[in-house]
């Protein structure tokens, strides 16, 4: 078996979530009136009520879709066309704040590319709180003027640099700017109680807390809500139609319980693990770059290995039998540094040859030794091409 250690990517299903699925799999429409279908409604209004229950929300306030990137889609774009709507229905054009969207330059690719499309279709005006070179937003400034919506990720999915997304959501609430926060690296890492957080939409991804894949969910508050993206059924609030996939949704609440139940513990020993690889890298191979900073995921440290690129690394690490992921992307057959790297102020030379360890539940010591005994020679071979 291969040594994992591509957590943040996704997780293995638990158990508990293979053993909710099961009971749910013969589930008909929770959407039809008839006996059957009341029993499947009242699975998924269970499943709500936990996600609720876990995430500190009203079961109202939460939708299910079929992924975190759906979520960022909806929540993002229903909540920028909201702002425009609102602005419009005096019948004149949009104005400045409107089409205004804040977010920053190190979000994923679900996020970034929404806010991309909504700069280059739609005309958003788009401001991006900078980052330190510990890869955690630095000003906040931006938020002091209002905005359509303000968008910022919890915790990174390269670095684990976790965010202060509690100052944001405070700053942005005093210019009433709804703030959409993508917590999909944190849901099951970190305690979320959405009301005290105070923002407008939270979205989150199944597999990465050990649930299936293809479901995920959004919270969004009942106003400012977004107008949803696609239409055709008034299931989940109208904000996202079609019959939901019941089965999936147990899935997710009982993994996600689990996951809530066990965050502590986890928390202490995953720091431990880390910490015990970062001192293993750092003490056996020179020239290392640590990209990960408190505050950070325990589960998460990214590394740069100058005078190499992360496709050789990767293609070794597959080889040696570790799955890890690189930090980098490649476009177009060229390899070349994630751009979270390059907000953080690194060049192109130290940091296309990066690394993402990402450690979970069924991580151990063991594997942590196995990758200490095999990584320097790794990058001594890399370095040597």
């Amino acid at each position: 078996m291969p040594l994992y250690l591509d957590y943040a990517a996704t997780q293995p299903m638990r158990q508990s979530a293979i053993d909710a699925w099961t009971r749910a799999a013969s589930s008909l429409n929770p959407g039809a009136s008839y006996a059957s279908g009341r029993k499947a409604r009242s699975v998924l209004d269970d499943a709500r009520e936990t996600v609720a229950e876990l995430l500190g929300c009203e079961p109202i306030e939460v939708i299910f879709t079929s992924s975190g990137t759906e979520a960022d889609n909806i929540a993002i774009q229903g909540l920028y066309r909201a702002a425009q709507t609102t602005s419009t229905t005096s019948g004149g054009a949009a104005d400045e704040t409107s089409t205004r969207i804040v977010s920053t330059p190190i979000e994923h690719p679900a996020v970034l590319e929404t806010v991309e499309k909504l700069h280059a279709e739609h005309g958003a005006t788009v401001e991006l709180l900078p980052v330190d070179s510990t890869g955690h937003v630095s000003d906040l400034s931006a938020l002091d003027t209002p905005a359509a919506v303000a968008t910022c990720m919890w915790a990174n999915n390269e670095t684990g640099a976790v965010q202060p997304v509690a100052d944001i959501t405070e700053r942005a609430a005093a210019q009433n700017t709804p703030v959409h926060i993508d917590a999909v690296q944190v849901a099951g890492k970190l305690p979320i109680n959405f009301h005290e957080l105070g923002a407008t939409t939270l979205a989150a991804s199944a597999h990465k807390f050990g649930g299936p894949r293809g479901i995920g969910l959004l919270l969004a508050r009942r106003t400012p809500a977004p107008l949803p993206l696609a239409f055709g059924g008034g299931q989940e609030r109208g904000i996202r139609p079609g019959t939901v996939d019941v089965a999936s949704a147990s899935a997710l609440a009982a993994a996600l319980r689990e996951s809530v139940a066990e965050m502590e513990q986890e928390d202490t020993r995953l720091t431990a693990l880390r910490d015990k690889l970062q001192a293993g890298i750092e003490s056996s191979i020179d020239n290392v770059i640590i990209n990960s900073a408190e505050p950070t995921l325990a589960s998460h440290l990214h590394a740069s290995f100058p005078g190499t690129d992360g496709d050789s690394l990767i293609m070794l690490l597959d080889a040696a039998g570790i799955e890890a992921s690189a930090g980098s992307a490649c476009h177009a057959g060229v390899n070349r540094m994630s751009h979270v790297l390059e907000a953080m102020g690194i060049d192109e030379e130290h940091g296309r040859g990066s690394l993402r360890f990402s450690l979970g539940r069924m991580t151990t010591e063991e594997d942590i030794d196995a990758v200490l005994a095999e990584l320097p020679e790794i990058i001594r071979r890399a370095r040597s091409v």
